[in-house]
């Protein structure tokens, strides 16, 4: 079933008593206060009151975290993407540049990794593209190549990227981070990280409407493991209603990074089980876009997540419908 519509099926919300500050719970998850429910992102429209979307992670660069760089090559970036789509995700974040300390990339060198991508994509695909960038000017060319979401992972370091949104009409996400982009910072250290990351989002997203940024096109990510460590991490799961209660829709990135490697002793290639609990929990917690690499496990996650809280239709039923309860196989 895909997100473009929420007319085919029927509405449903629970009516659960055991409140929960910021909103209340539904079928036992944590419903958040959204001050905007209904999003409209490009072509796509999302109710977040009853829909998570998922998003695919699309990295060209040769330094990737994940991957190593083996969507570096435009065509296989492009494939990725494609791939994904087909696979069920609702959304890709394309990025040139990994978040990760390291050397500056030119905003003319991060634009021809990531715009001929956006470009091919955005001419077989009417899906949510994002372009995961921090430079103002790469941020214009992405949005100039069919991009509808700015996706800026140093939490507004550079305020011209919440301009370039305003004026181009499209949706910010904001990512809570301490350290200027691609630098190191050892150590960070809080005095309560949940509150501290949802003040720092809620500043920020003032500050975004003051550049022109409207709150209907804010999306709000806490940043899972960006100047963070694994108990941080842990923490901002499990307490994730605290930032979803600032009333924007929250993206969980938490695919694959080191807190599950931590947590689970696993190298990357082996997280993608707890990748899957993270962002269930962080469902249950409020969150409403999921940013995962294996889209195809994260769908069936999700949708199962979204059956369960009676929010989605089962794909049909057989199992003890019927006069004779028949071994049930996919029709």
């Amino acid at each position: 079933m895909s997100l473009n519509s929420t007319a085919s099926r029927p509405e449903r919300s629970g009516t659960g008593t055991d409140a929960a500050p910021g909103g209340p719970h539904t079928a036992g998850a944590y419903s958040p206060p959204l001050l905007h429910p209904v999003h409209h992102i490009g072509a796509r429209t999302i109710d977040f009151r009853q829909r998570v979307a998922l998003m695919a992670i699309i990295n060209r660069t040769p330094d990737s975290f994940y991957d190593g760089g083996a969507t570096y090559a435009l065509e296989a970036a492009v494939e990725a993407a494609l791939r994904a789509v087909h696979d069920g995700a609702d959304w890709v974040d394309i990025g040139g540049v990994p978040f990760a300390p390291g050397p500056a990339l030119e905003a003319e060198q991060e634009a021809a990794r990531v715009v001929p991508v956006i470009k091919a994509v955005r001419a077989s695909s009417d899906v949510i593209i994002s372009a995961d960038t921090f430079l103002p000017a790469v941020a214009e060319a992405a949005v100039e190549a069919g991009a509808t979401v700015i996706n800026d992972t140093s939490g507004l370091h550079n305020p011209d990227v919440a301009r370039v949104a305003a004026r181009a009409g499209v949706h910010l996400v904001i990512t809570h981070s301490l350290a200027a982009p691609r630098t190191v910072y050892p150590r960070p250290q809080y005095g309560d990280v949940v509150t501290e990351v949802a003040e720092f989002l809620r500043r920020r997203s003032g500050y975004a409407q003051e550049l022109g940024v409207p709150p209907e096109k804010l999306i709000i990510d806490p940043g899972h493991d960006l100047n963070k460590n694994t108990l941080h991490s842990l923490t901002l799961t499990r307490r994730l209603s605290e930032v979803a209660a600032v009333g924007f829709p929250v993206l969980a990135a938490v695919s694959n990074k080191d807190f599950i490697g931590e947590t689970l002793d696993a190298p990357k290639a082996a997280r993608v089980e707890g990748s899957l609990a993270a962002g269930v929990v962080s469902i249950m917690n409020g969150a409403r876009i999921l940013r995962m690499h294996n889209v195809d496990a994260a769908r069936s996650a999700i949708r199962m997540t979204e059956a369960i809280l009676g929010w989605r239709d089962p794909a049909y039923l057989r199992h003890n419908i019927g006069e004779v309860n028949e071994p049930v196989s996919r029709p």
